[in-house]
């Protein structure tokens, strides 16, 4: 059975037989790769930078147990000198990334890993899987935020991600992209998220009237006393949240608010609220959810639909409408010689680099651009910083809450017409002419070669 410590197994096959043909051809000079998305999902003008921590903490930790070693040799495609060269693997190398909440666009690299070859090609494969999910998460997350216009929106999404792994990153993710909460309570524990619920339908079903489920909730839950209504009739059920807000009242409590979740919601939001207007409860809020995702949003936003909050689950967590990205993981430098790939449509940028960004006299992120890792561009920020040197971080790295409030300074900043929901425009990023020079050369160089 695998179990956490056999975590350096989570590659693709190639990597090891790269890797073994690397150790027996002796070739283990330093190589870096550069990880960048080749191209936008539909409606998509930018990414949000996530899961750098993750891919951190796996290269400290990197390393391949006896158990691990010996399923390989299982397995009877590994020589028996290789496998013991990855008893004493670990990751010794040097990554430089776009830190977590930041902003980046198609073709920039969002993280670069310098090491010894064999050791930054078997990690190949958990680099991808972190940083394409959680920045794809990130991204829709944000664009929920966006099109909900202050309303805050939490993460309902725990039932139908993929998996248990998926189910915590979504619930990271979103909330560094400003979500303000998650109903999954381990994920509440473990990055110290709000965490935000109160009762499903079977809660109500299981009483055999609907009043006095309300009842019995607010009788537990005087102070999270968030009713769910569309049960059966939402109307109906307004009006009964209104006979148990007003017996609340008489206690001294209050009635918080009720959640929509089915039917047409856009129509029942606004009669739920005539019904507490008219009973004098303007206080009282209304949740909407049920398969939401940021084009519901915007289209309730812009109709004024009187939504105070929404849960947003499926679509986000699943990122429905763009459940993929177009990430690759790139060589550009094997020892000391820039490299790159020449296959058609997929056509890479050679060498180390760094990423600078500009903002215009009102702050607003004006363009990006990609130079060699040694250039400076005058006035500008260099996103890339270096994270790890010889295996270990190089510092403390940003808390969530810190990665969150630059998100959220960082995306106030963005032109509105990038923001857009459907067709966006796209931010400008351009390359270096000293960057375009090295690929013209390493492309005259290949040819010749070829």
């Amino acid at each position: 059975m695998a179990t956490e410590n056999d975590i350096a197994l989570l590659t693709d096959l190639y990597q090891l037989t790269m890797a073994q043909a690397y150790f027996q051809n002796r070739r283990t000079e330093s190589a870096t790769f550069s990880l960048f998305v080749r191209a936008y999902p539909a409606n998509r003008g930018y990414f949000v930078s996530a899961g750098l921590e993750d891919v951190l903490e796996f290269l400290e930790g990197l390393s391949i147990d006896t158990s691990a070693v010996d399923y390989l040799h299982s397995l009877k495609i590994f020589a028996d000198d290789f496998l013991d060269f990855l008893k004493s693997l670990k990751f010794t190398g040097e990554v430089w990334g776009i830190p977590e909440g930041r902003l980046f666009f198609k073709d920039e690299p969002v993280v670069e890993v310098t090491a010894p070859v064999i050791e930054a090609q078997i990690v190949e494969t958990f680099i991808i899987n972190q940083i394409n999910l959680q920045s794809l998460i990130a991204t829709k997350a944000a664009r929920c935020v966006h099109a909900a216009r202050g309303r805050a929106v939490v993460d309902f999404s725990l039932r139908r991600t993929h998996g248990i792994d998926a189910g915590m990153k979504v619930a990271r993710a979103s909330y560094l992209a400003g979500f303000a909460g998650t109903s999954n309570v381990r994920a509440g524990r473990h990055y110290r998220i709000p965490v935000v619920g109160t009762m499903a339908h079977s809660f109500v079903s299981s009483h055999e009237r609907e009043v006095d489920a309300f009842r019995s909730f607010v009788k537990s839950f005087p102070n999270n006393s968030i009713l769910l209504i569309d049960t059966y009739d939402t109307i109906a059920g307004a009006r009964k949240a209104v006979e148990v807000g007003k017996e609340m009242a008489a206690r001294g409590e209050r009635l918080q608010g009720v959640r929509i979740d089915s039917g047409d919601l856009a129509t029942l939001a606004r009669e739920v609220r005539k019904i507490f207007d008219a009973a004098n409860m303007k206080d009282v809020r209304i949740i909407g959810s049920g398969g939401l995702d940021e084009f519901d949003l915007a289209e309730f936003s812009d109709a004024n639909v009187p939504y105070d909050s929404y849960g947003v689950g499926t679509k986000m967590g699943v990122s429905a409408d763009a459940p993929w990205t177009d990430c690759a993981y790139k060589l550009v430098e094997y020892d000391g010689r820039p490299v790159l790939k020449l296959s058609t449509g997929k056509v890479s940028w050679p060498g180390k680099k760094q990423v600078y960004r500009l903002r215009d006299v009102n702050g607003q992120l004006k363009n990006d651009f990609v130079t060699r890792r040694d250039e400076n561009v005058a006035d500008a920020e260099a996103l890339l910083t270096q994270v790890m040197v010889q295996g270990k971080t190089v510092a403390s790295l940003p808390s969530l809450e810190q990665s969150r409030a630059a998100f959220l300074e960082e995306f106030s900043r963005l032109p509105e017409s990038i923001k857009s929901i459907r067709d966006p425009e796209h931010y400008s990023v351009e390359f270096s002419a000293a960057l375009k020079e090295l690929r013209n050369a390493v492309e005259r160089k290949v040819a010749g070669a070829e």
